[in-house]
């Protein structure tokens, strides 16, 4: 709940917020839509009830588009939008329970130290802050309202995570964490994955017969034409005269004008193609027509130095033979990779089992074991970064499934952890120590979020949500 407050930047809704319009739309003709019973409310958080109407004005302060909210209906921006008006009142529910304040004066002075506010020579300009109040849209009133709120969040979260001081242990354990020196023992997977050519023949067709409808390939047969200036208007120049000509053929086309009445009109003689399938070393315009092969029928399309009109004629989805070298290795290819994942979930599901020991490790091995340092947490240039960070998390002589930047998979082992405790003199002690008190912060944050999701029951009424949906559709 609180994470939802402190990530709001970074939530569809801030997202939406860059880009809306700065006048807003007003939402107050919405409220009657909702008068009749319990309609009216949207949310209950025990005994307190969020009404449709705290909902609008809610979007209204965010200056929210309606038009935004319509495109993004069906990916859940209402839903997001009610979270975040959720999360607001419980924040100040628990902000008024443990009576939290700001006064007016400290609300006055904070404002006059706002250093948007500030003149040349450090004071307070009544002229920038109405210029700031202007650019944003907004009343003086209502930025002292929003400021006062965010300031009160602040205390919130201050009353909360404040007076943390990180003791020396964690902030040596932060440390060594990010320096520490780890020893890993690795084989590389590839030399145990079933080879492309160990795959029987009765391997093969078995996977076709059983993945029939996915394997076709699909082959098209179209026509089309190259529209110069020259076949429009006699000169080789692109000129305004041709693209009005070109302009017309596009309303034809948007009328329905079959093709074969259009290169009559135009007597350009159509290159036609069958059975044509993607081919690397293929025509470009060809390729691309292929590419388009599932859009419109008819298309205009420009290639800077001419128009190409094209129509798909037709398109045949067809199994290829095991004859077809290409087909055959595509099949290959396929079954080598569905190989390889089963070969790792097996893997992966005994080591999660505890089956997977040095045993089974030097006997996969066959003496191939390779060993590395890693110099920190921070070390990708063998493994990526996910999988060092993984690396990391785990105990030594414990075994896992690591992979590097070309997607090469490893069996590793952590064999051993170097480390050096850190001085508290050193430069770099308080740097280390803001990062342990971040993380304690977090996890209070995270603590005092699991309170709250046990001290407020909040139900939302999926009627009335709908209903508000149903407005903007």
């Amino acid at each position: 709940m609180l994470n939802n407050i402190r990530n709001f930047s970074k939530t569809l809704p801030a997202k939406i917020l860059l880009v809306v319009i700065i006048i807003p739309f007003v939402f107050w003709g919405m409220g009657g839509v909702f008068n009749r019973g319990n309609t009216n409310n949207i949310v209950k958080i025990n005994d307190y009830t969020v009404s449709t109407q705290d909902f609008i004005d809610h979007l209204n302060i965010l200056k929210i588009d309606t038009n935004v909210v319509k495109e993004n209906i069906d990916d859940n921006i209402l839903e997001e939008l009610l979270g975040n008006l959720i999360s607001n009142t419980l924040v100040n529910m628990e902000i008024e329970e443990l009576n939290i304040f700001i006064s007016e004066s400290s609300l006055a002075k904070r404002i006059r130290k706002n250093k948007n506010f500030l003149d040349d020579s450090g004071k307070f300009s009544r002229t920038k802050y109405e210029k700031f109040l202007l650019s944003q849209n907004l009343t003086a009133p209502i930025f002292e309202i929003n400021l006062k709120n965010n300031e009160l969040k602040g205390e919130l979260f201050s009353y909360i995570g404040g007076g943390i001081k990180a003791p020396f242990f964690l902030t040596n354990n932060t440390y060594k964490e990010q320096t520490g020196k780890l020893e890993v023992d690795f084989i590389n997977l590839n030399n145990a994955y079933k080879k492309n050519e160990d795959f029987s023949e009765s391997e093969i067709k078995l996977f076709i017969d059983e993945n029939k409808d996915q394997l076709k390939d699909e082959y098209i047969d179209f026509s089309y034409i190259k529209i110069t200036p020259k076949d429009l208007t006699g000169s080789d120049q692109f000129n305004e005269l041709f693209f009005k000509k070109i302009d017309e053929l596009e309303n034809k086309i948007s009328n329905g004008i079959g093709f074969n009445n259009l290169i009559t009109e135009l007597k350009i003689m159509p290159i036609i193609k069958e059975n044509y399938t993607t081919n690397n070393n293929g025509d470009k315009i060809e390729e691309k027509i292929y590419a388009k092969r599932n859009e419109n029928k008819i298309l205009l399309i420009d290639e800077n130095e001419f128009y190409v009109l094209y129509k798909i004629n037709k398109i045949n989805k067809i199994l290829p033979s095991l004859d077809n070298e290409t087909f055959k290795n595509k099949v290959t290819k396929i079954l080598y990779e569905k190989s390889k994942f089963e070969y790792n979930q097996k893997l992966l599901n005994e080591i999660n089992e505890k089956k997977f020991n040095q045993t089974t490790f030097d006997k996969l091995a066959d003496g191939k074991i390779e060993n590395v340092i890693l110099n920190s947490i921070n070390d990708n240039d063998k493994f990526s970064t996910a999988s060092i960070k993984l690396l990391y998390s785990l105990p030594i002589n414990s075994f896992t499934l690591i992979f590097d930047e070309k997607t090469d998979v490893f069996v590793a082992k952590i064999k051993k952890l170097y480390t050096n405790d850190i001085s508290k003199d050193s430069k770099e002690f308080l740097d280390y120590k803001n990062q342990t008190n971040i993380i304690i912060k977090n996890n209070m944050f995270t603590s005092y979020d699991y309170f709250l999701d046990e001290k407020y029951n909040v139900t939302i009424n999926q009627k009335t949500l709908e209903r508000v949906k149903n407005y903007f559709r």
